[in-house]
């Protein structure tokens, strides 16, 4: 089997997977929309508004090598929303680099992106492929806001927020409980440092009153994107939910992790997270509304004489995601990537253009750039 098609959307079944094909049609790119249960993709597919004006193709596939691999062939680009992806995601990256694909993915794990980079960079880069794992807004857009500080020559530390409204779909919270299990990490004068278990920190949030619980989340794609950028010794991601009541439960999820799970056996705390991630979130959100679902990435840039902050406010991040990954197809089915192998979505495609297309959509706000440069 070989396609004509330039994209394969694999886990499209999924709430994400459905609107990166919502946001193919507007990019005008014919897509295959692939995984397990082709009766699933069918009913997801169907229900993306105007899909009639878009050429696709939906397949059922199995979670092979090998499989996935003759599906992908012919194509150029995988979109990947199939997570846990540090238990789902080998497969399908060494598929796409035997078909001669770009990868991308939406993951929140940090240590499938360390996994991704160490185990596959060089062979992409070898490829002139792309390999970009996090190609989503929970990590993408505080990017922006990341370059957007770093264009004031003498920063070398970064302090990254993120919060948005919204509920986490059934595989975000499949993540977020195997994000608990592994170890995170920042950046501290050019090294990785380990995130104390369970942590959980107070933090100001522009244009609020109140003060916030964030979480490292995992630790986030930011250490890793920044660990071998000469601009950047340090690096601190925070995230969270502005719904205050969500992101004490999972701070209590994390600290009851730490204490009653983490000592078990490694299959029997897989079992105890596993039930966990199901009992808290088993179904579909709601699509998204712009006017209530919104977003807020704040970062601080220090150097030794030197601060900027950048706040972006911006809407709906599930959505910017879908459009993050089909705007992310289309210039590597056109031009190609600016940086071949691991890469950041503004590595590979520039974070002005990222964030011009966003704006387009109507999904950011212009920076807020302030600060001091001595």
């Amino acid at each position: 089997m070989s396609t004509d098609k330039p994209v394969v959307i694999y886990g499209a079944s999924g709430y994400t997977g459905r609107l990166i094909a919502e946001y193919l049609r507007e990019f005008n790119l014919p897509f295959i929309a692939a995984g397990r249960d082709a009766k699933r993709i069918a009913e997801a597919i169907e229900n993306v508004p105007g899909i009639d004006t878009i050429e696709y193709e939906i397949v059922e596939v199995e979670h092979t090598v090998e499989a996935l691999t003759e599906l992908f062939t012919g194509a150029k680009v995988i979109c990947n929303t199939v997570g846990p992806f540090a238990s789902f995601g080998d497969e399908v990256v060494q598929a796409a680099l035997a078909a001669g694909c770009h990868y991308l993915d939406t993951t929140g794990e940090q240590n499938w992106v360390l996994h991704a980079r160490d185990a596959y960079g060089q062979k992409f880069a070898d490829e002139g492929l792309l390999l970009a794992p996090s190609t989503a807004y929970m990590h993408s857009v505080s990017d922006i806001a990341a370059n957007v500080v770093l264009e004031t020559e003498g920063i070398d530390s970064l302090e990254l927020l993120t919060l948005f409204s919204g509920t986490p779909t059934f595989a975000s919270t499949q993540s977020i409980f195997t994000i608990l299990a592994a170890d995170h990490f920042y950046l501290e004068q050019d090294k990785l440092v380990q995130w104390p278990g369970a942590a959980a920190y107070k933090v100001q949030v522009p244009g609020q009153h109140e003060i916030f619980t964030a979480l490292p989340w995992g630790g986030s794609a930011h250490p890793v994107w920044w660990q071998d950028d000469p601009r950047v010794a340090n690096a601190r991601a925070l995230s969270g939910v502005f719904d205050q009541a969500l992101m004490d439960g999972v701070a209590a999820m994390a600290k009851h992790f730490e204490e009653n799970i983490k000592p078990l056996p490694p299959l029997e705390q897989k079992k105890a997270l596993e039930e966990q991630a199901s009992g808290v979130q088993g179904g579909m959100p709601p699509r998204e509304n712009r006017r209530i679902h919104r977003t807020l990435d704040s970062v601080i840039g220090r150097g030794p004489n030197k601060l900027v902050h950048c706040v972006i406010h911006g809407n709906a991040t599930y959505l910017q995601t879908g459009a993050i990954q089909a705007f992310a197809a289309r210039q590597l089915i056109v031009a190609g990537p600016r940086k071949a192998g691991f890469a950041s979505a503004c590595q590979a495609f520039g974070h002005r253009e990222l964030l011009g297309m966003l704006q387009g959509f109507g999904f950011l706000g212009d920076p807020i750039v302030t600060g001091h440069v001595g």
